[in-house]
C-alpha cells in the first residue's frame, strides 16, 4: 500500500529531514575544519614553531633556512611562507604535514613577506638589495621583481589586492605598489626606521611602525598621505590590526611591551607588558588574542584582548621574530569539503531520518 501524504504533512516531513541533514553535516564539518596556528619564526635556531592557538602548545617544529625572518600565511591556511635572511631564500611550508616543499631564491637579505588576499602571490622585501620580490605561488617561482626604497623592510597588502606597502628602513618611506602592473606607484613619508606596517580590513589605512621616532603613522591609502601619528613606546617593530579594524597592536622592541591603538581615535588606550624585545605581533581570526613574539626571552606572549593581559607565555626556539602575518587571516577561513566517509555519514543520517519520518506518517494513518 502507498503512503500518500497531506501537503501539511509532507512539509513536516522536509522539515524534519533538513533539519536532520543539517545536523549531520555540522557535525561531520566540525570535525574536517582546519586547526589554527600561529607560526613563529627563530631566527637563532634556524627553525618555525608551530603554536597550535586553542592550546597554545607548540606542536611540531619545522627546519628552514638560515635566520628566518619574515612570515606570511596563505588566505586559505594551507601554506606558510618565511624569509631567511642569511639564506636569501623564502622557504614553503606545507601546513597539513609541517615540511618545507620547496625553496625559493630571492634577493638579498630578505626580510617582510606578505601574501596576497587570493593566495596567488608572495611578496617578499629584499633589504639589501632595495627590492621586492613577486613570488607565483601556483609555482614557486619569482615573476618580478620591483625596485623600491632604501632598506626595504615590512610588507602589507590591501585586501582588495591592488596595492603593496612596502616600508624602507633607509629612506624613512614607503613605498606604494601597484600590483598588477608591478611598479611603484606612491611614495609616503613616514616617521625615522619605519619597521612594520599593517592594513586595515577595510583597506582604508595603513599602520606604519617607526622605530626610530616612537611612533606609528596612520596612512590614507586613497590618497596615500599621513593623516595621523601616534605616539607609541620605544621602539615600535610589529604591528598588526584586529578583524574588526578597532584596534592597533604595537609591539615596542625596547620598551618589553604592546601598545594599543583605538583606531578612530588613533589613541594609545591599553599599554600590556610582555617579554623581552617584542618583534613580530598577529591578532587572532576572531580578534580574541593577539599573539607577539619575544625576541629576548625565546617566548610568545598571548594578549587576551578584551581584558588587555597575557593570558599565556609559550617557550618557543631561539630569537623568535615571527615578523608579519604569522596567522592565516580571518578573512578567509575555508570551507571544509566532507570526505568520501563523512558523505557516507551525512546519507547514512539522513535515510535514518527519512525511515523515521515514513514510520511517523505509518503510525498516524493506521493507529
Amino acid at each position: 500500500m502507498s503512503i500518500i501524504l497531506s501537503s501539511d504533512r509532507a512539509r513536516s516531513v522536509r522539515t524534519l529531514l533538513a533539519a536532520v541533514a543539517a545536523g549531520v553535516m555540522a557535525l561531520v564539518w566540525s570535525g574536517a575544519a582546519v586547526a589554527q596556528n600561529a607560526y613563529i619564526s627563530n631566527t637563532g635556531s634556524n627553525t618555525v614553531s608551530v603554536i597550535n592557538t586553542a592550546t597554545d602548545t607548540v606542536t611540531a617544529t619545522v627546519t628552514v633556512g638560515s635566520a628566518p625572518s619574515g612570515v606570511a600565511v596563505t588566505p586559505d591556511g594551507a601554506r606558510a611562507y618565511v624569509s631567511n635572511l642569511n639564506s636569501n631564500t623564502v622557504s614553503v611550508i606545507d601546513t597539513a604535514t609541517n615540511t618545507v616543499t620547496a625553496t625559493v631564491a630571492v634577493g638579498d637579505y630578505p626580510r617582510g613577506v606578505a601574501v596576497s588576499p587570493d593566495g596567488a602571490r608572495a611578496y617578499v622585501g629584499n633589504y639589501s638589495a632595495n627590492s621586492v620580490s613577486v613570488i607565483n605561488t601556483a609555482t614557486n617561482a619569482v615573476t618580478a621583481t620591483v625596485t623600491v626604497g632604501n632598506g626595504p623592510f615590512g610588507v602589507a597588502v590591501t585586501p582588495d589586492g591592488a596595492r603593496a606597502y612596502v616600508t624602507n628602513l633607509g629612506s624613512n618611506s614607503v613605498s606604494v605598489i601597484n600590483t598588477a602592473t608591478n611598479t611603484v606607484i606612491a611614495t609616503v613619508t613616514v616617521g625615522t626606521q619605519p619597521r612594520g606596517v599593517a592594513v586595515s580590513p577595510d583597506g582604508a589605512r595603513a599602520y606604519v611602525a617607526n622605530f626610530g621616532s616612537n611612533a606609528v603613522s596612520v596612512i590614507n591609502t586613497a590618497t596615500n598621505t599621513v593623516t595621523a601619528t601616534v605616539a607609541v613606546g620605544t621602539g615600535p617593530f610589529g604591528v598588526a590590526v584586529s578583524p574588526d579594524g578597532a584596534r592597533a597592536y604595537v609591539g615596542n622592541y625596547s620598551a618589553n611591551s604592546v601598545s594599543v591603538i583605538n583606531t578612530a581615535a588613533n589613541a594609545v588606550t591599553a599599554t600590556v607588558t610582555v617579554g623581552s624585545g617584542p618583534f613580530g605581533v598577529a591578532v587572532s581570526p576572531d580578534g580574541a588574542r593577539a599573539y607577539v613574539a619575544n625576541l629576548g626571552s625565546n617566548s610568545v606572549s598571548v594578549i587576551n584582548t578584551a581584558a588587555n593581559t597575557v593570558a599565556a607565555t609559550v617557550a618557543v626556539g631561539s630569537a623568535p621574530i615571527a615578523f608579519g602575518q604569522f596567522i592565516r587571516p580571518a578573512a578567509a577561513a575555508p570551507v571544509p569539503v566532507p570526505t568520501l566517509s563523512e558523505w557516507a555519514l551525512i546519507l547514512f543520517g539522513l535515510g535514518l531520518a527519512g525511515g523515521a519520518a515514513v514510520l511517523v506518517q505509518r503510525r498516524r494513518q493506521f493507529g
